[in-house]
């Protein structure tokens, strides 16, 4: 099968990403978790141990692009959810529930990304991720200067 590949530019980077993100969010919908919650759950739940609610607030606020406080919404969300709980003196873990959702979510996306890339060189991920990678830093670089 021969791919005619368009260049890359802003809408085919974000119909790649919405696309990915449509498959994630179907798989999170029977468990209830929106694609920012389990943003947040990710970083909780692959810490060594309980964080600083910054920690994860830095984490999905630079990822996502979201406002802190919507971020702190969401961390209280987990805590009712009991996926996140609060851990003295002033951090927060994935509770035993939280880190069985993210594997179970992990286990079930694990299969479709396989597929999604299947027949793309390494080579060719690598490239794809140095240019990304560039894309992004230059992205930031602009929405920060936005930002002042």
């Amino acid at each position: 099968m021969t791919i005619t590949a368009p260049a890359v530019d802003p809408r085919v980077i974000a119909l790649a990403h919405y696309a990915s993100r449509a498959v994630l969010e179907r798989t999170l919908a029977p468990h209830g978790v929106s694609f920012q919650q389990s943003v947040t759950l990710r970083l909780a739940a692959l810490a060594d141990g309980p964080v600083e609610p910054a920690h994860l607030v830095d984490g999905v606020t630079g990822a996502l692009k979201v406002d802190e406080a919507d971020v702190r919404g969401t961390i209280e969300e987990l805590i009712a959810l009991g996926l996140l709980a609060p851990e003295e003196p002033s951090r927060i873990r994935a509770t035993d529930a939280g880190r069985e959702l993210y594997a179970r979510v992990s286990a079930a996306t694990g299969p479709i990304t396989a597929r999604v890339y299947a027949g793309i060189s390494e080579e060719d991920r690598a490239v794809t991720g140095r240019v990304l990678a560039l894309i992004t830093e230059r992205a930031d670089a602009e929405l920060a200067a936005l930002n002042k």
